[in-house]
């Protein structure tokens, strides 16, 4: 009888939890009065805090900021920040995960004012701040979004009326800097004007936020629709809205396009904000969505045009989430260079064709195309982890160069300036 009213107890704690039920419920008489011996919380002495946490057998859970957090036991060992097990000059683990007990429980566990202190059975003491654990936690960070962005169509592009940075600025202050990578990290494009018409300036211009990647093109691209190599890009042709190297394992990051001449008509280059279009099908069709992250897709290229022989593979899903908040990093999208289907088993492939199907609809309304003339002195970054870009057709001489940047270095670049990235 006791036993059923135990687990009867502990189904309907779990049910309040699961609700949300907030830490200083607990505190109640009335609930205090349900659970007479199935739970025992220590909470802080400052009710502002709300703060309340309990030692479970086999994890730690902590009630704090309208947050419940579970900590596993060897998580809260080696994550310790003492001078033993934390180097805080380089800012690396000195201790060693693979000596930690994966049974290890701490002795004691106190709160003082708004740091919690773990004893372990050797006598090492691990603190943390409350406001650190809030942020590190698995639950605080399905909260947050690792790179803050502004989703947009044609319409709310142009409306937003993003400034450009002027080349001088962009080169040399921190503040154009700062302002054209802000502008950057939240569209997923930007420009800088001014610029000398040629590649060695666009070099420059390059070098000053990222390393140049080279590639299978080389370090600096400059080409004309010559048809030098094996790739639509080198003609006079229209092209779809696409990423670039999705035949990489891992896609080239920041595309930087500069025009430095063109006697001719034609040639608009078009923008489509992926993550836009994707977000749409996320609303209208979730399930279509969640496939589209799951499957994954071989996309190639495959060069034998005069010396140039190359053959590249890149696997992956069209796009790419993080698990833990789903928050959406890269769509590889480009349906040149899909390869043969043959990573799906039969009966997944249609379902897939229908998701890819909604995600084309979404990125080829008009209304989602956002197209610019790029002229000589007008630099295009791009992020090619999210926009797509193609172009008209046009007639006439046309030269353009530009890169590929590490999409590491930029992000570096702007977390050292300040910027969420």
């Amino acid at each position: 009888m006791w036993c059923h009213r135990l687990l009867h107890l502990q189904s309907r704690l779990q049910n309040l939890l699961r609700r949300g039920v907030p830490c200083w419920a607990f505190q109640q008489p009335n609930f205090k009065s349900l659970f007479p011996l199935a739970i025992h919380w220590h909470h802080t002495a400052s009710e502002s805090l709300k703060c309340a946490w309990q030692q479970h057998e086999d994890h730690f859970e902590l009630h704090y900021a309208s947050t419940v957090m579970r900590f596993d036991y060897v998580w809260l060992r080696d994550h310790c920040r003492s001078a033993s097990c934390y180097n805080s000059k380089t800012h690396q683990r000195s201790l060693d995960t693979a000596s930690v007990d994966l049974c290890i429980k701490p002795k004691t566990i106190r709160l003082d004012e708004t740091t919690l202190f773990f004893t372990w059975p050797d006598g090492h003491v691990t603190k943390y701040d409350l406001d650190w654990l809030l942020r590190n936690s698995y639950e605080g960070q399905k909260q947050k979004v690792i790179q803050p962005r502004i989703l947009w169509n044609a319409e709310i592009y142009q409306r937003a009326q993003v400034p450009s940075v002027d080349f001088q600025s962009f080169l040399e202050t921190n503040e154009g800097l700062k302002n054209f990578l802000q502008n950057f990290l939240l569209y997923g494009i930007a420009f800088v004007e001014n610029v000398p018409p040629t590649q060695e300036h666009t070099e420059k211009l390059a070098e000053r936020i990222s390393l140049i990647r080279e590639t299978i093109y080389g370090r600096m691209w400059y080409f004309t629709s010559d048809f030098s190599r094996g790739d639509t890009a080198y003609t006079k042709l229209a092209l779809d809205r696409h990423t670039d190297t999705t035949y990489f394992q891992e896609p080239c990051g920041i595309q930087v396009f500069h025009c430095l001449k063109h006697e001719g008509t034609g040639g608009r280059t078009l923008l489509v904000d992926g993550f836009y279009a994707a977000e749409q099908v996320l609303q209208k069709a979730p399930e279509e969505f969640e496939l589209l992250t799951k499957v994954p897709l071989k996309h190639e290229y495959v060069e034998n045009v005069g010396e140039c022989r190359n053959h590249m593979i890149g696997v992956g899903p069209v796009l790419n989430i993080y698990p833990w908040n789903k928050e959406l990093y890269l769509i590889r999208y480009n349906n040149y260079d899909r390869a043969v289907i043959n990573t799906v088993p039969y009966d997944v492939v249609h379902r897939w064709y229908t998701a890819h199907r909604t995600l084309t609809v979404e990125l080829r309304r008009p209304e989602n195309e956002f197209w610019v003339k790029l002229k000589p002195g007008r630099v295009l970054f791009i992020d090619n982890w999210r926009v797509l870009h193609g172009r008209e057709s046009f007639t006439g001489y046309r030269q353009l160069c530009g890169c590929y940047l590490t999409r590491d270095d930029v992000l570096n670049t702007a977390r050292l300036l300040g910027l969420q990235a």
